[in-house]
């Protein structure tokens, strides 16, 4: 049964400014407040438990199903099983150009896990929320992909393994010189070693800017899309009760939660699309850094 966010709308949520509402809904379950930008010993309780959650739930998933796995007529969740190991193999088999038992692997691992990461977005906003309230904790917030952690902490092992494969297949120094005789070259020692430092300076920025791409257009997507659930809540039950009371009310209620039902069809093809993006450009990074020139 599809759950809907804007269903399940705190009850105070009308005495609640926007703001208030918002705010609370974008706080994470910490041990306490940063003390600037970057700290690193502030840990995201509920980050972490979901994170693990769904990494057990999509291991036990696919242990499960390779454990009972058929050569026969196979059930539904197999078939399910199979359709995805076999769509994310021919992306792979397309898109990487070398051979490596690791990627089809990773492959699977990162577009599961930050599917059902992405997921989680549409379990109705106040409801687990508000279930943490009443067992004593402040704020809870379920989506992992909307924490700058999380898709950082996804992306930057993928940046190291674009090292590790440059490294591996071209060498150290050819790894170094695809950052710095390109694009300029010159047959000219001299004039190539003044090309130098400015293929370096152009080549630098694009390498470091993958794992930044990666994390933020996930964590862009999956933030607005909480953004869109929260106002939807504000929208449907704020003065409610006096909507209510006149037709004109009523028509404005439907036409919410008729907006509600499409935005959350909408944002489970982003979600979809999102994990597909990611798993997609982490395929072709690895294809590049593992070309051999």
């Amino acid at each position: 049964m599809l759950n809907f966010n804007f269903m399940f709308a705190s009850e105070g949520t009308p005495a609640e400014s926007p703001g208030v509402y918002i705010t609370h809904h974008i706080t994470f379950l910490t041990n306490h407040s940063p003390s600037g930008i970057v700290d690193f010993s502030v840990v995201n309780f509920d980050t972490v438990f979901f994170s693990i959650l769904l990494a057990l739930a999509f291991a036990g998933l696919f242990y499960r199903v390779a454990r009972r796995a058929t050569t026969g007529v196979p059930g539904k969740l197999q078939c399910g099983i199979e359709m995805i190991v076999e769509f994310v193999d021919a992306q792979v088999k397309d898109a990487f150009s070398g051979a490596s038992p690791l990627i089809a692997p990773l492959a699977i691992t990162i577009f599961c896990w930050v599917f059902m990461f992405n997921l989680m977005d549409i379990i109705p906003i106040d409801l687990l929320p508000n279930a943490a309230q009443a067992a004593g904790l402040g704020h809870l917030r379920i989506v992992p992909s909307t924490d700058l952690n999380v898709v950082f902490g996804l992306s930057l092992p993928v940046f190291f393994l674009i090292i590790f494969y440059n490294i591996k297949m071209k060498g150290l120094g050819g790894f170094i010189g695809s950052l710095t005789l390109h694009p300029f070259s010159s047959k000219n020692w001299v004039v190539q070693a003044l090309f130098v430092p400015i293929n370096f300076v152009m080549e630098l920025p694009s390498f470091l800017a993958r794992p930044v791409s990666l994390a933020l257009r996930l964590y862009g997507n999956m933030y607005a899309g909480e953004m869109v659930f929260a106002l939807l809540a504000l929208l449907t039950l704020s003065g409610a009760s006096a909507a209510l009371s006149s037709v004109t009310g009523w028509v404005w209620m439907i036409v919410q939660v008729a907006l509600g039902i499409l935005w959350t069809f909408f944002d489970i093809f982003v979600a979809l699309l999102q994990a597909f993006i990611f798993m997609m450009l982490t395929i072709v990074y690895l294809s590049q850094a593992s070309e051999h020139h």
